[in-house]
């Protein structure tokens, strides 16, 4: 075996050979997530996909005594129940048309139906299915009854405003993947006193496991952020202070802004190329900026359609629907980068060629002019 020269262990690599990520700079890029809520809840970025804090969360709050309202507007609705039922708690669904979003009136209702309701697990917005959900309203409600408020604010946070504090939110679950145009490795969660009592009360919460909450207020927030759980995910978290950088660069409003536009621009070139494609949400009010569901005509398969879209654009931000939702929905992902008049029109230019191909009339070009003129 010949030795390692001093010429190969030389080399470096940026990505690589980097100063250890200091306590003090964890905390500074929480700080900096915290204002992106603006909030003044303790703040945890948690080590992994959001999926991690999801669960941490669901896992410490409830237990076999929480009787939970869980909201089901898409896939992740369905994901978060099953967690509460693992937990032994007591599950009310209230499932919702994937097509609409839910109401602050069905949530009252659910509340009066079962007053001994003492959590509530909502996603903001579905990216998967493209709805959204007023949660200001919602959260009013679940103030007004006392329950703890849950939510999964992953996809929403960025393309629409996410105020915890303002909006009653006992913990809001964040991560950077989606419209903040970051990475899928870390992910946070905002958690106000009211959660945290309600975790330490909880016999079953996890504890010493990667899951646990509690683990990082004992060890992390209550010892004043002076020293890490464990080794953090350096890259992942360089990545995400870069794209929080980036965001107060461009402004969180006109981060927004730009959301908004490519949602609105998506719905209105989609009903002018015609050609059967239209929008799955049925009101724009439901409809979520970080990503528009388009459904496709009778006898078009969306899965087909997307292949043949992308066969000539491999980039483009498009997939079909999961599961049963693949023969019929469209989703057009413009969020972080990708939410722009470009992109927008790209996709609706390559959807419109696939259509053509297939032997459906299209409006190429009063596609592009409702893009053009439906962009704020």
């Amino acid at each position: 075996m010949e030795p390692v020269s001093e010429e190969s262990i030389a080399v470096t690599h940026p990505f690589l050979d980097l100063a250890p990520l200091s306590a003090a700079h964890f905390a500074s890029i929480e700080d900096r997530v915290a204002r992106l809520l603006a909030t003044e809840q303790d703040v945890v970025i948690m080590q992994g996909e959001a999926l991690l804090p999801l669960e941490g969360a669901i896992r410490a709050a409830a237990g076999p005594g929480t009787t939970a309202l869980n909201v089901i507007t898409g896939p992740y609705g369905q994901t978060f129940g099953n967690w509460l039922r693992d937990c032994g708690a007591t599950v009310i669904d209230l499932a919702v048309p994937f097509h609409t979003a839910v109401t602050a009136a069905q949530i009252r209702e659910a509340f009066a139906a079962h007053p001994e309701i003492d959590f509530v697990s909502l996603v903001h917005a579905e990216a998967a299915t493209g709805n959204t959900n007023p949660v200001a309203e919602i959260g009013a409600v679940v103030r007004e009854h006392g329950a703890l408020f849950s939510l999964d604010a992953v996809a929403s946070i960025g393309a629409e405003p996410v105020l915890p504090d303002a909006w009653g939110v006992d913990l809001c679950v964040i991560g950077a993947q989606k419209a903040m145009g970051g990475p899928a490795g870390v992910s946070a969660v905002s958690v106000s006193e009211r959660a945290w009592a309600r975790m330490a009360a909880n016999p079953t919460a996890p504890r010493r496991s990667y899951l646990s909450l509690l683990d990082w207020k004992e060890r992390w927030v209550d010892g004043g952020r002076k020293a890490l759980l464990h080794a953090p995910a350096q890259l992942e978290m360089l990545a995400l202070e870069a794209c929080v950088e980036r965001i107060e660069a461009e402004g969180l409003e006109a981060v927004m802004a730009r959301h908004a536009s490519a949602a609105a621009a998506t719905r209105a070139g989609a009903v002018a190329l015609g050609g059967g494609l239209e929008p799955y949400v049925h009101e724009a009010a439901d409809a979520a900026p970080v990503a528009t569901t388009l459904r496709t005509p009778t006898g078009i398969d969306a899965s087909e359609l997307v292949a043949k879209a992308l066969a000539s654009d491999p980039v483009l931000p498009l997939v079909a629907g999961g599961g049963a939702l693949a023969t019929e929905m469209v989703r057009v992902n413009h969020y972080g980068p990708e939410a722009t008049r470009g992109v927008v029109q790209s996709c609706l230019g390559a959807l419109g060629a696939a259509l053509a191909e297939s032997g459906v009339p299209v409006d190429l070009e009063g596609a592009r002019r409702a893009v053009t003129e439906a962009w704020a």
